[in-house]
């Protein structure tokens, strides 16, 4: 038992050797997850920010187009950053038809056309702006705010005027307290079901992905570089040499996640000193269990892609049936971020990947649900079983012993 076991190691740290000489192999499965999700929750949140202030910082162009526009809406408008122009109201119905405004909005020359014209009491208007231009657009929110604030203090002086209370008039309904306090959740566990609404998905998809490089290598690409047969000369089984190779491609893979996992802690830990985002509330058990969901996946995971990189006959086939295999992890990672976890059947903890994924996700919220629990370790490692044997049997086929250099 114990030669079987250095004879699995010895092939395991050969292929781990060949594989890691390349520096490129390096960056792409180490170097890119451990920055990964600090590029994503750190400068992705700084470009929106910048982006967000850019626009704040430009003057938009607004044309005003009414024959009795009111004095106090201008002045609001004018403080707002917009810069108005003003023309004639030459129609007298449907408001909202662009007319010639459409080209010059289509053009650049003007960001919005706000339409007003008094009818009786009433205001009626409209508001012309492109959504495909982003100036435009923030033209178009900044004269809504102005807009609505503008309604709110002319209800309130009609309200005034009339001798009514605008508070009790217009907010008949009022919450005792402060709204914020109903909610029983803590922030640690809405971080928890924020973080489980991706969090699966990027780790399955990375999982599966970062397995298809060293996997072709260790098989196809072996027998198209003839070195597979002198591992099939040496003194060891048929699945000493898969376990070794799956061993290697497991070692690969598991540093790359949790790389990952680091590089998603430190993001975190960035965010809650930034009061974007909290550390979520686990518990020592979650936090198990959560290894052992991810172990059971990755077992499938790579047994599976070997079995099909040996099975095909050069890398480039290898290559064209892994990369599509992709849209297997994908679809169901996919599909699960929309189910209800809350009241969700027994049986969704039993389909393949479906049940990883739920499970991560029921985790990363920390809830435990022991008959969801048993359903999906069990399945879990059915599947993993299943998916080595599979690897095994075309370890043993007679044809991989052919160099196809």
């Amino acid at each position: 038992m114990s030669s079987s076991i250095r004879r699995i190691t010895t092939i395991s740290k050969k292929e781990l050797v060949e594989f890691a000489r390349d520096w490129r192999t390096i960056f792409a499965l180490l170097i890119i997850p451990l920055l990964m999700f600090p590029l994503l929750f750190i400068i992705f949140p700084l470009l929106l920010a910048s982006e967000a202030a850019e626009l704040d910082a430009i003057e938009v162009n607004v044309v005003i187009q009414s024959n009795d526009f009111p004095s106090d809406l201008a002045e609001q408008l004018n403080g707002s950053g917009i810069e108005l122009n003003y023309e004639p109201l030459v129609m007298e119905s449907n408001l909202s038809s662009p007319l010639e405004d459409g080209d010059r909005l289509r053009n650049g020359s003007i960001d919005a056309v706000l339409r007003m014209k008094e009818n009786g009491s009433v205001w009626d208007y409209a508001l012309l702006y492109m959504s495909t231009s982003e100036r435009s657009q923030e033209a178009r929110t900044r004269a809504l705010t102005v807009l609505f604030e503008w309604e709110e203090n002319e209800t309130e002086r009609r309200l005034v005027d009339a001798g009514l209370d605008p508070d009790e008039t217009l907010r008949p309904l009022k919450w005792d307290g402060e709204i914020s306090n109903s909610d029983v959740a803590t922030s640690g566990e809405q971080a928890g079901m924020v973080l489980s609404l991706f969090i699966p998905l990027v780790l399955s998809v990375w999982t599966f992905s970062s397995a298809i490089q060293p996997s072709i290598d260790m098989t196809a690409g072996e027998r198209e570089r003839g070195t597979l047969e002198a591992l099939l000369g040496l003194p060891c089984s048929r699945n000493e040499l898969l376990f070794g190779k799956w061993l290697a491609v497991a070692t690969i893979t598991g540093i790359g996640v949790l790389l990952q996992l680091v590089g998603l802690l430190f993001a975190i830990g960035y965010l809650a000193t930034t009061d974007f985002l909290t550390v979520p509330t686990l518990s020592v058990g979650s936090i198990v269990f959560i290894g052992i969901a991810v172990l059971l996946f990755a077992i499938m995971v790579v047994a599976f892609e070997l079995a099909l990189a040996m099975r095909a006959h050069s890398v480039k086939e290898a290559g064209s049936i892994l990369g599509p295999a992709l849209l297997l992890i994908l679809f169901p990672a996919l599909f699960t971020q929309v189910i209800n976890l809350d009241g969700i059947e027994t049986f969704w903890f039993s389909i393949p990947v479906v049940n990883v994924l739920l499970a991560l996700r029921e985790l990363l919220m920390d809830r435990f649900v022991v008959e969801h629990i048993v359903t999906w370790i069990v399945s879990s490692g059915v599947y993993a079983m299943a998916a080595a044997l599979y690897a095994a049997r075309q370890f043993k086929r007679e044809d991989i012993v052919t160099s196809l250099s």
